[in-house]
């Protein structure tokens, strides 16, 4: 017994050396796996040490192949030239990385399949964990050249849509690469912080773009209409939302994606806009605020997880529209000489008399300024800010119209009231407003 146990020990020994030799030869580019070394693997299973000693030759010899072939693609390309080397589009960063990790893809594919070849008779050891182990050692050589050469084309400074662009094909090819390695390679790990360098310079030159547009603020155009920096920011934020790969990202990281990259663009465009329009009195004011918020408001509407940002844009215009609706009924007001009578009976108290007495509200005054609100209302386009003209939403013109007017309306009603009122003191208060404010309601809507 002792001396066949001592026979079968040398030959697990020659048959171990001999396994040996055969994975060495298998450093070259092509491997092919013959069914005598399987049948080697499967008898060496028995020798557990032996066993896993085969496997990291196997994985030496590979790691040193692959580390190769990466290089040969880099510099030399393919056979005969075909595909071209990988670094002839070094100019192209998203070509370039690109190639890159989809070489680095069909080798950790190729390199498995090579692995569970050689493995497939013996079940009992190949676990998948020791599997996973091996595949993670091939594939760590050209973790560093691939490193390197991913962080100088993030240095060049691409900018931030190129960036953007870059993190989301890190971000895919972890994920993708991470299902043939598991979850503890150090490739994976490589891709995992070339994937966060290349977001932290991402919002690092999203902030470098808000920083430029506060230091030089560009004066509002004669037409009040969105100015150049801000078309030209907005049209970088759709950029940046248009490229964003949603085909891997979790739901709640893609909703954390987009709160940051709005946060990051459109907080510094609402406070350039604040301070473009500082200067400007409060109709011209409030209708640049409104333009320009409604272009931000456009470009969002095209994007998903958009809806909070897109609710404090609405309610940042409606407080604009406010000012300008005001801003249109004091106009209507003012031009038609309602304006000050308006004021005088706002502050007029019993105790002073009958409005009839004071100063200004004479009966005459009084029907000459009703005589020209009555031209207005035959024709209430006549009396409309210029600053209206420059809205560049119709419909939020149509809103200023309807409710100024209806401001107009109300203010006639309330002089309507007091003229009316006997205690006031006008003598035939009908024939200095002629007009019901049921009727003034009417004509102007």
């Amino acid at each position: 017994m002792e001396s066949m146990a001592l026979h079968q020990e040398t030959a697990y020994e020659r048959l171990y050396r001999w396994t040996q030799g055969e994975c060495r030869l298998l450093s070259s580019d092509s491997v092919e796996v013959s069914p005598l070394l399987c049948q080697a693997v499967q008898a060496l299973q028995d020798r557990p040490v032996l066993f896993r000693y085969s496997l990291d030759e196997f994985g030496t010899a590979r790691r040193t192949a692959v580390v190769r072939g990466f290089i040969d693609a880099l510099t030399r390309g393919g056979p005969g030239g075909t595909p071209r080397p990988i670094e002839l589009h070094s100019h192209d960063p998203l070509r370039y990385v690109g190639d890159m990790l989809a070489w680095l893809h069909q080798a950790s594919a190729s390199e498995k399949e090579h692995l569970q070849g050689l493995v497939k008779l013996a079940t009992q050891q190949a676990g998948a964990l020791q599997i996973y182990e091996i595949l993670g050692h091939i594939t760590e050589g050209v973790c560093r050249p691939f490193k390197v050469r991913v962080e100088q084309v993030l240095v060049s400074e691409p900018g931030p849509v190129i960036l953007y662009k870059l993190a989301n094909l890190l971000k895919f090819y972890h994920h993708t690469i991470g299902q043939l390695l598991g979850s503890d390679a150090v490739l994976l790990t490589t891709l995992a912080e070339v994937h966060e360098l290349s977001q932290r310079m991402f919002y690092a030159a999203l902030n470098a773009h808000a920083q430029r547009l506060m230091e030089k603020v560009e004066l509002p155009p004669a037409d009040l209409g969105a100015t150049q920096s801000l078309n030209q920011s907005l049209a970088l934020l759709r950029e940046v939302l248009a490229s964003h790969d949603s085909s891997v990202v979790p739901l709640d990281a893609r909703q954390e994606d987009f709160a940051k990259v709005l946060s990051c663009v459109l907080d510094p465009l609402l406070q350039m806009c604040a301070v473009s329009a500082s200067k400007l009195n409060p109709a011209d004011m409030g209708v640049y605020m409104v333009n320009c918020i409604y272009a931000m408001q456009s470009t969002l509407a095209l994007y998903e997880f958009t809806d909070q940002r897109l609710e404090m844009l609405a309610g940042q215009i409606e407080a604009h529209l406010d000012t300008i609706v005001s801003e249109q009924a004091s106009y209507v007001l003012s031009r038609t000489g309602l304006s000050h009578i308006y004021s005088i009976i706002q502050q007029h108290q019993l105790k002073e008399g009958p409005l009839a007495s004071i100063h200004g509200m004479d009966a005459t005054t009084v029907r000459s300024a009703m005589s020209k609100f009555d031209s207005y209302l035959s024709s209430p386009d006549s009396l409309t800010m210029p600053q209206l003209n420059f809205l560049q939403s119709t419909s939020l013109r149509r809103t200023v119209h309807k409710r100024s007017t209806e401001l107009v309306s109300a203010a006639y009603d309330f002089l309507y009231q007091a003229i009316t009122n006997p205690s006031n003191g006008y003598k035939e208060p009908r024939s200095i407003v002629i007009r019901t404010p049921q009727q003034v309601k009417t004509l102007l809507s």
